[in-house]
């Protein structure tokens, strides 16, 4: 079956680009395209995907605010958030929000479908300068707290680790030497533990905890 992708991007020309790129691979498929976040929850509602690449800086409602009201009505719809800009804020404000993804638009085309299958997935992609930088977000502003014990296991605690640094689920499982589906065994185990229901908020709470 088909990952079916919602675009939001109001740039033409790369609109344009990511129309034939996505409808044009196989095992994916272009739900709906549109140069703004106008009418958002209809146009999700009406295109039905399975995940959304959305556009950080667009007329009217930007990214930012667009996937905090898709978060409110659509809870478990993944969102990939798409930017040329890298600065600690947005990507901060995107992860409070609810985004599920966070990648650079100079990503290449093989990695950005890497992408959306990995957020399909149930994972959180993110450029390693973004997971950085996130990282250095959450040390610089949280308070100076003792770090809670969530009885990880060291295994549990290498996934969560790799994640944090914004690997996908694929690349985990070749660091670690463990197949896919014992890396997603982990991330159930680590969702339990940590009291979360998602990859970004296990990443967030790590990240704000100093779990890794």
């Amino acid at each position: 079956m088909n990952i079916r992708v919602a675009i939001f991007e109001d740039n033409d020309r790369l609109r344009d680009a990511l129309i034939m790129m996505i409808g044009g691979t196989p095992g994916f498929e272009v739900a709906g395209a549109y140069p703004d976040a106008g009418f958002l929850l209809q146009r999700i509602a009406a295109s039905k995907p399975d995940v959304v690449l959305m556009d950080i800086q667009m007329p009217g409602t930007d990214g930012i605010e667009a996937v905090k009201i898709i978060r409110e009505s659509f809870h478990a719809l993944p969102v990939l958030m798409q930017t040329v800009l890298d600065d600690e804020d947005r990507v901060f404000q995107a992860l409070c929000n609810g985004a599920t993804g966070y990648i650079l638009k100079s990503t290449p085309p093989a990695q950005l479908l890497e992408a959306i299958a990995e957020v399909h997935a149930g994972g959180a992609p993110m450029t390693p300068s973004i997971a950085r930088k996130a990282l250095t977000f959450f040390q610089k502003f949280s308070p100076e707290v003792s770090v809670p014990d969530y009885h990880l296991t060291p295994r549990e605690q290498e996934v969560l680790t790799w994640l944090v640094q914004g690997l996908p689920y694929k690349l985990i499982s070749d660091r670690m030497g463990i197949g896919y589906e014992t890396v997603r065994s982990h991330m159930k185990h680590i969702y339990e533990k940590l009291q979360v229901t998602s990859t970004t908020e296990a990443v967030a709470k790590a990240m704000r905890e100093r779990l890794v």
